[in-house]
């Protein structure tokens, strides 16, 4: 990995984490609950400090876009361009779901967050080259009996969408996943961590354009939480 400095930010899901990388290391902090929207610039602060950084000392901030909550995307994505408009800084929008598989030991992940109304966030992830994990096909929003059905098998599962709905998924895959995993959330090392290869994409942008991507545009209407 290229020496770099990346702040990492997610609180897509029940989880929040912040997480700085410096050129290879990582610190993270990592929380459960419902307290985003208080927690996450302490937690910057703490691991700031705790790496002996300043804002304007990084390379970028990278943050969590979505899929997820509405409520923690909107905090996450406030944040990260609050942050890096005051140390003019670049952004790195990651996939929460790419983040989530990122983290499991696997070649191959079919991440899935519960989107509530019956429904999931779902995603299919392949290790790249350089050990990355990278979409296949689209991320979307449906039902978990109407989640694409792999050619091959070996795949694992993993995310709030598998506990939520493992005996209807695993209908509906048969044979192709050999295992999923309980209670697993994205974190922000795993989000730094790809924000790193993307920084060295050239995919960086400007604050302004720090937004959550929800993939669905109607819950607000039809859900009183997220």
């Amino acid at each position: 990995m290229p020496k770099l400095k990346i702040l990492a930010l997610d609180a897509s899901t029940e989880a929040c984490s912040v997480a700085l990388w410096t050129d290879g290391e990582v610190r993270e902090r990592f929380e459960t609950g419902s307290r985003h929207s208080e927690r996450i610039l302490p937690m910057v602060q703490e691991i700031l400090a705790e790496g002996g950084q300043v804002l304007t000392q990084l390379d970028a901030i990278a943050f969590g876009r979505g899929p997820g909550s509405f409520t923690g995307l909107r905090i996450c994505a406030g944040v990260a361009q609050g942050l890096a408009f005051g140390a003019d800084l670049p952004v790195v929008p990651v996939s929460s779901l790419a983040a989530l598989a990122q983290g499991v030991d696997a070649a191959r992940v079919l991440a899935a967050f519960d989107a509530r109304m019956h429904q999931v966030y779902w995603g299919a992830y392949v290790r790249n080259a350089q050990g990355m994990a990278e979409s296949i096909g689209e991320e979307k929003v449906l039902t978990p009996m109407q989640v694409p059905v792999p050619d091959d098998a070996g795949w694992v599962g993993v995310g709030s969408g598998w506990d939520q709905y493992a005996a209807v998924l695993t209908v509906r895959l048969k044979n192709r996943v050999a295992a999923w995993r309980t209670q697993s959330f994205p974190r922000a090392r795993f989000v730094a961590q790809l924000g790193v290869y993307l920084y060295e994409k050239g995919t960086a942008l400007t604050p302004e354009q720090a937004l959550p991507v929800y993939l669905r545009d109607n819950v607000a209407a039809k859900q009183t939480r997220t």
